[in-house]
């Protein structure tokens, strides 16, 4: 029975974290009106959980003193659990606790559905899945039973991936998936190429890479393909082609990632290896589970225990990080016991790491930042594993101890006991940065449209605002200047040290992106969540070199995203009926009529397919209605696609939107620029690459990006305001970003993990 006497601390929440809160986690009546307030939400979880204590002879007294505890440690922000345990616990409602599963797919029609089916429900109630399609038998094997030919692991996920679309996961996340297929599968290639052409948006890929195929890749040497259903070898490739491939999808669409499945299952990871072998991970790849296992995850802000000493100096608080670090670890235990879906595995990670490093004045990309991520993690690691021994002594070890990896060591009570796991919209209720990513952006602009025009509120990361102001650092001019450029970087009269410390996610090179997510490894149990970011000029030899270090330095699997990659979310942005508070309804659903007349210009641009005429109409108030392009003949096939390209970017500004006409014109620039062809046009920064990328100079040089369509391809940051990332599906920002392998956007915390 829960108390309605909570204690007396209040939280002190921000504005993005309230307007997460609101959304996604507070109680609502029948009426669907919110009836909880951020604190009554961390009393009903405290309360909940601390229950379990009662299981092993707690008085209620102790019961109560254990739920205020956990209940000061959430609302002072010190760590905050997984998603579903925030949404489910207390509730009532039967729905589980664990954020990730992992789902056996085996190789008969009857175990695949069953797979799908248990997937729409744990999608239902909050939770994500992994998939290993390794065990389906390759595309046109023979299949006995019937005679007919297999369709393989791809089509299957594509079924999967249908079936994700179809659920709502209880109207507060969406259905997020991870599929794996071994390298040594005869359809591993259609499987690293199946995510080109669009589709299979409810999933992240990654190739789970073995020892054979990297030792090959080392020689140069080809490697074998197995059928999992005969084990007969049905051919050989080259291992360094199949690298070269994966790289070239990664770096057009961001999948599919590496993960070193033999590394894994010889690692803490898999404690318990004469039970079985891991196949596959969660949707973000940090969490490697056995078939049919669960993980409760939740994570330490570590910028809390930052304490600045009477001369200035900052360190770190470890007694109190300790204090924290033990109380967590009795949290997520605890949660196994109330879980109706209990496994003994937990993960305690962090977030705030980008925080703390700029509290610290440590630049993310230095030797130092390094040093103390090892540090801070080791520390972690001991005081977690530490009590995970005290708890096996106070209630039994976890019940496969005597088969695992610590039998000869110490009793736990947990299988797994760290993870730095994605930390999403609970980084945004604790106000600190997102897991151990650097920051995608010191600040980033928030466009409401209004009766009388636009609105435009700029935010900016607290960390950064708090020691730029009690350094003499900040202005309202500056916060502007940051905003429209992303970055502290040229702006003239800002400190290069305060330069060197306050970087974003793209101004970090990938490199020390993959040594921080290498040195948190060394100390955790299970994986890190990270995604290496990239620029969008970055090559395919940057995705290359970033696998490859990534298996040097000992991690356990690797994701990378070059910014812009996937450019089809920007294609398929929609706005929900009911519009978020943040922004208001943007009017009837319906095509903008075109006037009888407007008035605009037409540019000539020669084009790798000829040249080319395009005409930008505009309304009365400046604002482009529509596109025209010209390429060829009438009734040719070069003249439908140019065609088709016109039609498409008008249908764009005549749609209903919360971004205006203008700025919508800017993200199809943004999509445009760059396509390659097969056939490029000219050098130099005048080279154009196909009839998309001369479209996207003319429409940025009418758009006054550009001077000229000669002086090279329009960037994003070339706009007046600085794109930060896609468009978000629910608010309509362009603040849809990707880290630590999970999409969410910055404004309104949508997210798709």
């Amino acid at each position: 029975m829960l108390s309605e006497i909570r204690p007396p601390k209040v939280g002190q929440w921000t504005e993005p974290a309230l307007r997460v809160l609101r959304e996604r986690y507070l109680l609502r009546n029948a009426q669907g009106e919110v009836i909880e307030t951020p604190e009554e939400m961390c009393w009903r979880v405290a309360q909940s959980i601390a229950v379990g204590e009662a299981r092993y002879g707690r008085s209620p007294a102790a019961v109560r003193e254990v739920a205020e505890a956990f209940y000061d440690m959430m609302v002072d922000g010190f760590f905050i659990p997984n998603s579903p345990t925030l949404m489910n616990a207390g509730k009532g409602n039967g729905l589980q606790y664990s954020a990730c599963y992992v789902l056996p797919v085996g190789d008969s029609m009857e175990e695949i559905f069953d797979s799908v089916k248990a997937a729409a429900i744990i999608h239902k109630s909050g939770g994500g899945t992994g998939f290993a399609f390794s065990r389906l038998r390759p595309k046109d094997d023979l299949v006995a039973s019937t005679g007919g030919r297999a369709s393989g692991p791809v089509s299957f996920l594509k079924v999967f991936n249908s079936a994700t679309e179809a659920v709502k996961q209880g109207g507060t996340r969406r259905g997020a998936n991870m599929g794996i297929l071994r390298v040594d599968h005869p359809d591993v290639l259609e499987f690293i190429d199946c995510k080109l052409e669009g589709g299979i948006t409810n999933f992240n890929i990654s190739v789970a890479v073995t020892d054979a195929f990297m030792e090959a890749l080392a020689k140069g040497e080809e490697y074998d393909l197995v059928n999992p259903h005969n084990r007969v070898v049905t051919e050989r490739l080259s291992a360094r082609e199949v690298f070269e491939r994966m790289v070239r999808a990664a770096w057009r669409t961001g999948d599919p990632g590496m993960v070193f499945i033999d590394r894994i299952n010889a690692s803490p990871a898999n404690p318990t290896p004469e039970i079985g072998v891991v196949e596959a991970t969660n949707p973000c790849g940090e969490q490697p589970l056995l078939p049919n296992e669960a993980c409760n995850l939740g994570s330490l802000n570590v910028s809390k225990f930052a304490r600045q000493s009477e001369d200035g100096e900052w360190s770190i608080d470890w007694d109190e990080m300790e204090r924290v670090t033990r109380l967590a670890v009795r949290f997520l235990d605890d949660v196994i016991e109330m879980n109706p879906y209990p496994l003994p595995q937990i993960g305690l990670g962090i977030m705030g790491w980008a925080d703390l490093l700029f509290i610290m004045g440590i630049p993310y990309d230095s030797q130092e930042a390094i040093a103390l991520a090892e540090r801070l993690m080791s520390f972690v690691k001991e005081k977690s594993h530490d009590q995970c021994g005290k708890l096996a002594e106070e209630r039994g070890p976890f019940p496969n101890w005597s088969q695992s990896i610590y039998r000869e060591i110490r009793p736990m009570r947990n299988s797994t006991v760290t993870t730095i796991a994605p930390t999403g919209t609970i980084s945004m209720i604790a106000a600190c940065s997102s897991g151990i990513e650097p920051i995608f952006a010191l600040a980033f602009q928030h466009r409401v449209k209004n009766p009388d025009g636009e609105r435009v509120l700029t935010f900016v990361n607290e960390t950064f605002e708090k020691i730029a102001k009690a350094t003499g650092l900040y202005s309202d001019a500056l916060k502007e200047e940051i905003a429209r450029r992303g970055s502290l970087h040229g702006i003239p009269g800002v400190p290069e040290e305060a330069a060197s410390v306050f970087k974003t996610s793209h101004e970090i090179g990938y490199e020390w992106h993959v040594r921080h997510q290498a040195a948190f490894q060394r100390y955790t149990d299970n994986g890190v969540s990270k995604t290496i970011n990239l620029p969008n000029d970055a090559t395919e030899d940057d995705v290359a070199a970033a696998y490859k270090l990534a298996w040097e330095l000992g991690c356990l699997g690797i994701t990378v995203f070059r910014d812009g990659c996937k450019g089809e979310q920007v294609l398929n942005v929609g706005v929900k009926d009911k519009a978020p508070a943040a922004v208001p309804a943007v009017g009837p659903s319906v095509v903008k009529p075109r006037p009888h007349s407007l008035s605009g210009r037409t540019y000539r641009s020669e084009t790798p397919i000829g040249t080319a005429f395009i005409t930008v109409n505009e309304t009365d108030d400046a604002e482009p209605f529509e596109v025209f392009v010209q390429v060829g003949k009438g009734g040719s096939d070069t003249m439908a696609v140019a065609e088709a390209l016109g039609r498409l970017i008008s249908l764009t500004l005549r749609l209903p939107s919360p971004m205006s006409p203008q700025r919508r014109l800017e993200e199809v620039i943004s999509q445009l620029s760059r396509i390659g062809g097969a056939q490029p046009l000219g050098f130099g920064k005048g080279k154009v690459l196909s009839l998309p990328d001369a479209l996207a100079r003319t429409l940025a040089e009418h758009t006054g990006q550009i001077k000229s369509a000669a002086d090279g391809p329009p960037a994003a940051k070339a706009a007046g305001n600085r794109r930060i990332g896609d468009l978000c599906k629910e608010c309509g920002q362009a603040t849809f970003v990707y880290e630590e392998g999970c999409k969410k956007c910055l404004s309104c915390g949508y997210n798709e993990c």
